[in-house]
């Protein structure tokens, strides 16, 4: 039959006119299904995809779907779109209401800072896609060159917060721009200068916890803003004093995963929307310590590698739907390692780098899946060498 656009968007007008910015994207699908002419065969159905790009080719056998393009960010993109049966078409914005999905990112891992033997710390700012199995390249450098800071990642910068320089603790906050490669820029400082912390983030504040104030153990949760660039505030405390751990994110709260020392297994969780001391809700399947930053997926934390003694492969999944403990659902690609840069995609978690003792550091990037329980591959090196605990980000 004839497919008319125009009395579908005049009847779906007045079926969004009922909605507003409390509706879920699930409310306002049901609503286009209740005026679809083609509902009945199937093709509307609750869809998601990362940008128009990944939308499926329009034809004739698409003509009447509805599909969400939404990112874990804002975007000018982000709405419902509409198969016409030859193109795609954008019926209604989502900009202003589409939901926080977490840290995860759709373009680039990114790798801050770092070690070498031969050269010591780096201040290299280097990046790797997503998109393709490929090395990294150097992208722009830290305002100062640092071993063993924390990570953390808004939807328009990464932030590269404390670390240590020869014998300096460090209480610099860095912001680097994902638009272009560029320098990063000291736009605040922590409470305290420590190296060996975790780092989490919400969609409005970044977060520093735990560390290493030598001599002193850090339980030491600070945070800071996005929105302006500012110092950080003390908000919480973990439940012990700890460093070397793994942090991860979930859309509500901040996880901090064993460290030391002595070597744990605790897993802590912090909530995102008041400041509030951390609660242990659960065990790794081993306790171990030199933890890389950590992996996040939209449903569950990740802690890959670590030294028990000695190092160990193992990828450990916990959910963030309630407090349990983690299970072993994967190794690494090749060798047993600690220290490593951990970034999000949508669909896998990426490691790289890392030391590997009595070796010395490890170039190689890895990557595992989030949809299933799976081994990692080696899918790319860290640019210009190995690297002892960098930062790591995304977006």
């Amino acid at each position: 039959m004839a497919f008319n656009l125009s009395n579908l968007l005049a009847t779906l007008d007045s079926s969004i006119a009922a909605l507003d910015s409390a509706s879920d994207l699930l409310e306002v699908l049901q609503a286009i299904n209740a005026t679809n002419p083609n509902s009945g065969n199937g093709k509307s159905q609750r869809k998601y995809y990362t940008s128009v790009a990944s939308l499926p080719a329009a034809d004739s056998a698409m003509r009447g779907m509805v599909a969400v393009v939404s990112t874990a960010v804002e975007d000018s993109d982000n709405g419902l779109y509409l198969c016409t049966g030859s193109a795609w078409t954008e019926i209604q914005s989502l900009d202003s209401t589409t939901p926080y999905r977490g840290i995860q990112g759709s373009n680039f891992g990114y790798a801050s800072g770092g070690e070498t033997p031969a050269i010591g710390e780096h201040n290299i700012i280097q990046k790797y896609p997503f998109a393709s199995d490929e090395n990294s390249t150097d992208v722009g450098d830290l305002t100062s060159a640092r071993i063993r800071p924390s990570g953390q990642s808004s939807s328009i910068s990464g932030y590269t917060s404390g670390g240590r320089l020869i014998s300096t603790n460090l209480n610099i906050i860095d912001k680097f721009p994902f638009s272009t490669d560029a320098n990063a820029t000291d736009v605040g400082d922590l409470t305290v200068g420590r190296y060996s912390l975790m780092g989490q983030s919400s969609q409005d504040n970044g977060y520093a916890s735990g560390g290493f104030n030598t001599p002193i153990y850090s339980n030491v949760i600070d945070k800071f803003p996005f929105a302006t660039d500012a110092n950080a505030t003390d908000v919480g405390d973990l439940t012990v004093a700890r460093r070397n751990s793994a942090g991860q994110s979930s859309t509500e709260n901040g996880y901090a995963s064993g460290g030391g020392f002595p070597y744990s297994n605790v897993i802590d969780k912090f909530p995102f929307a008041a400041d509030a001391n951390a609660t242990d809700v659960g065990d790794l399947s081993q306790t171990r310590s030199f933890l890389g930053s950590g992996n996040s997926s939209v449903t569950h934390g990740y802690t890959a590698g670590g030294f028990t003694p000695p190092n160990v492969n193992t990828i450990d999944k916990f959910p963030f739907s309630s407090d349990a403990n983690a299970t072993d659902v994967g190794d690494l690609s090749s060798v047993s390692r600690r220290d490593m840069a951990g970034a999000n995609s949508t669909v896998s978690g990426y490691n790289a780098g890392g030391q590997v003792p009595p070796l010395g550091d490890y170039t190689v990037i890895d990557k595992f899946p989030f949809a299933s329980d799976a081994n990692a591959t080696d899918v790319g090196n860290l640019y210009q060498g190995a690297r002892d605990r960098p930062a790591g980000q995304q977006n």
